[in-house]
């Protein structure tokens, strides 16, 4: 019998990053000890390690930077140099944990998943045939699963999905109106993000469980940008919808676009199925509005063109006007809490935001908003407001050792 500490490894692949925590479990509680972020896997990329056993923000312990050669990119090969560097990593500075279990965030599980699942080999041949779906994502989450399988080969692997959170949204939302056969072939509003926003209701039940019962408008505000109505604690309905283009501008995503745009592109420009994905996946959004300056919210804000300020007032707009249409599918809004990269951390936004909601009875504290705290609206707000940092690798952690039976 081993005397190291069991620990559960979740992974988080993006087409060019890759995310990774370390779990371990006491007292059927999951607790984070490492974060690894690998940013632009298309080299040089960025490798950051973070200790969060004394720190829940985590404390930065190593960092390095890997170059094409070593993530051998020339041969595709930059998702296994990364993960394998993550492995080395933990082995020669945790000798003292073991890598026993392995979670995965995978973007979509279709009909057939409506919550985790352990991997098999039925399993991943279904979630092949959803890479259509969400082509930026899921090759990417599939190929970890097998690269798992191939450098820990006697640890069990789940499954947890982004869209199974969103299987609760009434009928009337989720179909678009278009023929029927196309609906029953499963072409409809999936939702994603599904992961995070269960980590923020979870968080708000425990923050406050009456208020996490009523009206709830969740903005996961990030480059990857959606938003979610939610009745207690139930989705009621989601910006992003078949794939996860839809919705709000993105970093580099179109979000909604009127499906005449592409008719003429194809008609009268040329363009086929191929260049139409690379543009409203790579080539539109905040990136496309600003003229190429950037796909990232802190260098829009700090360049001095007004092609980027223009994507800023854009990006607030649409949030804007997708609040009033969630509030409207709920009947009402109680809460309204903003989360992911940008909606965690970017307090003027959540104020450009919240003063044009002002008509739904939103009111900021300038104070509270400017210091990050978790509760941000006035006293006199009709509406509470909340800046809640998302951790989708716990919710991962939790559900994938609850379905392997090591905790409830």
């Amino acid at each position: 019998m081993s005397d190291k500490t069991p620990m559960v490894l979740i992974v988080n692949a993006g087409s060019s990053s890759l995310k990774c925590s370390l779990f371990d479990v006491r007292d059927q509680a999951v607790n984070q000890h490492f974060r690894v972020k690998v940013a632009n896997l298309g080299g040089p990329a960025r490798l950051e390690i973070y200790d969060h056993s004394e720190n829940i923000d985590g404390i930065l312990v190593d960092k390095e930077t890997l170059d094409k050669e070593q993530l051998d990119v020339a041969h595709s090969q930059a998702h296994a140099r990364a993960l394998q560097v993550v492995l080395d990593w933990i082995s020669q500075n945790t000798p003292h944990y073991e890598v026993s279990w392995i979670g995965h965030r995978v973007v979509h599980g279709g009909d057939r998943y409506s919550s985790p699942v352990v991997v098999d080999d039925q399993v991943l041949e279904f979630l092949e045939t959803l890479v259509p779906l969400a082509p930026l994502h899921q090759p990417y989450n599939l190929k970890l699963i097998h690269l798992c399988r191939e450098f820990l080969p006697d640890c069990p692997q789940v499954a947890c999905f982004d869209t199974a959170f969103h299987t609760s949204i009434p009928k009337v939302a989720r179909e678009f109106a278009i023929p029927r056969k196309f609906t029953e072939e499963g072409v409809r509003r999936y939702g994603f993000h599904g992961l995070s926003y269960e980590y923020i209701h979870d968080k708000l039940s425990r923050l406050d469980s009456e208020l996490a019962q009523k009206k709830l408008i969740v903005a996961h505000l990030g480059a990857g940008s959606s938003m979610c109505a939610l009745d207690q604690g139930q989705s009621k309905a989601s910006t992003m919808g078949f794939t996860a283009v839809e919705g709000l501008p993105m970093g580099t995503r179109s979000g909604q676009l009127d499906p005449g745009v592409l008719l003429y592109l194809m008609q009268e420009k040329g363009m086929d199925a191929k260049a139409l994905e690379k543009m409203l996946y790579k080539e539109c959004g905040w990136y496309g509005v600003s003229g190429g300056i950037a796909s990232e919210m802190l260098a829009l804000k700090e360049s001095d063109n007004p092609h980027a300020q223009e994507a800023i007032d854009m990006y607030v707009y649409r949030i804007a006007r997708e609040t009033g249409s969630l509030a409207a599918a709920l009947e009402g809004i109680d809460v309204m809490v903003f989360t992911g990269g940008v909606g965690e951390n970017d307090a003027d936004l959540r104020a450009a935001v919240v003063e044009q909601n002002a008509w739904l009875g939103m009111k900021i504290d300038p104070r509270r908003n400017q210091a990050n705290e978790y509760l941000i609206s006035a006293d006199d707000s009709r509406v509470k407001i909340f800046a809640i940092p998302t951790n989708e690798e716990k919710m991962i952690a939790r559900h994938t050792l609850k379905q392997l039976g090591v905790a409830g």
